[in-house]
């Protein structure tokens, strides 16, 4: 079964990267402009993992990363942003709530993202 993955970024170029990176793994992509876009998306239909941009207008990635933990607290959130420094106060908060991500700075390669995901998404292991 193919895993599904949501990114969710306001620019239409990071999505496009996204998108490439990770249908050439063969995963199923989704995508959403916005913090509540994503958050609508990932309600009707959770996907295994979420990479999420944290500086977007509206509601903004830390908004997006609590709403997502109530509708989907089981699914992965991998945090890609350029701006993390800005956001340090608000992840340190977030984490202290409990809210569990990665993190990552922008700009990822197409091998960067694939391998997030992998690492992310690997079932568990056998032995053989």
């Amino acid at each position: 079964m193919t895993k599904r993955i949501l990114a969710i970024d306001d620019e239409e170029a990071v999505r496009d990267a996204f998108v490439l990176a990770l249908s050439e793994a063969g995963y199923e992509v989704e995508t959403a402009s916005s913090g509540a876009e994503g958050v609508e998306k990932a309600t009707r239909n959770p996907p295994a993992l979420i990479f999420l941009d944290l500086r977007m207008p509206g509601m903004d990635g830390i908004a997006t990363l609590r709403e997502l933990y109530r509708c989907c607290p089981k699914v992965p959130v991998y945090i890609v942003t350029a701006f993390h420094p800005d956001y340090l106060d608000q992840l340190a908060q977030a984490a202290r709530e409990g809210l569990r991500f990665g993190i990552a700075s922008k700009p990822l390669t197409a091998d960067q993202i694939r391998s997030i995901a992998s690492a992310l998404l690997a079932g568990p292991k056998i032995p053989g």
